[in-house]
């Protein structure tokens, strides 16, 4: 199945997944590759700084930090459920080039990202391209881990400082979500291919180098081995997949799913 130029097949899955295609934004929003760039004040104000600010005041965040990993995984959620959403339902990957991708710091999704033109990936053009789980994994690690999620770590670890396994195993912990919401809506609407397949390209993806050793995948459900910090949030808790049964110095455990990192 061809991409369609609004790629519509994303809409069902619900606005965490969707992308406004084509055509540029309403008005001026940086492409991702500037976000990732480095800082310039004359450039007008930070996108990443702006997203970082306003996460930590809705969270009431003790340490910015917190706010930094919790901006950082929403992202990288947004990233990720739309690019394996289309890897499922169409068997192709848009260009999701960081100079093609505007977002928006201020809104929420499916308003936060504007993809200015649909075109299929460079690793994902012909007849001849691998469209197994792992063909599809190879091009996912193409148009997300290394157009996107990499610089984005290398831009935060640049301006805050956290740990890059923090943000690993944000990057790992956001596309087991996107999976896991891919593969509930497959089982809902009778899709099992569907299901099948997010399933089989998720646990490729998480065996990539890049994120090999960031948890473990048992069917949908992802243990990490690292913590987002969410749970130093003002009644925050634990989040599903985090590697504390309960919050680290809580007396009594927080039931596991009970809170959410993503914004």
């Amino acid at each position: 199945m061809d991409l369609d130029p609004r790629l519509s097949a994303l809409r069902p899955l619900g606005g965490f997944f969707a992308l406004h295609a084509p055509g540029p934004p309403p008005r001026r929003l940086a492409p991702l590759a500037e976000v990732y760039g480095p800082a310039v004040p004359e450039a007008g104000p930070d996108p990443l700084a702006f997203r970082v600010r306003k996460v930590e005041e809705a969270l009431r965040a003790p340490e910015t930090r917190i706010a930094v990993s919790v901006a950082h995984q929403g992202l990288a959620a947004r990233l990720w459920s739309a690019a394996l959403g289309c890897a499922v339902l169409y068997g192709r990957v848009p260009d999701l080039d960081p100079h093609l991708l505007h977002w928006d710091p201020d809104a929420a999704a499916p308003d936060d990202l504007w993809l200015t033109q649909v075109r299929p990936h460079s690793s994902d053009t012909s007849d001849t391209s691998d469209t197994s789980d792992e063909g599809a994994a190879a091009v996912l690690a193409d148009a997300v881990l290394r157009a996107h999620l990499i610089p984005l770590a290398a831009a935060l670890r640049a301006r805050y400082r956290v740990a890059a396994g923090l943000l690993r195993g944000n990057t790992a912990s956001a596309l087991a979500g996107a999976a896991r919401e891919l593969d509930r809506w497959a089982r809902a609407h009778g899709r099992p291919d569907a299901a099948a397949r997010a399933r089989s390209v998720t646990a490729a993806l998480l065996g990539h180098p890049l994120l090999t050793g960031t948890g473990t995948l048992t069917g949908t459900a992802f243990r990490r081995r690292s913590c987002c910090l969410y749970y130093r949030v003002p009644g925050g808790g634990v989040c599903g997949d985090c590697c504390f049964p309960t919050p680290p110095g809580s007396a009594s455990p927080s039931p596991p799913g009970s809170a959410s990192p993503s914004p």
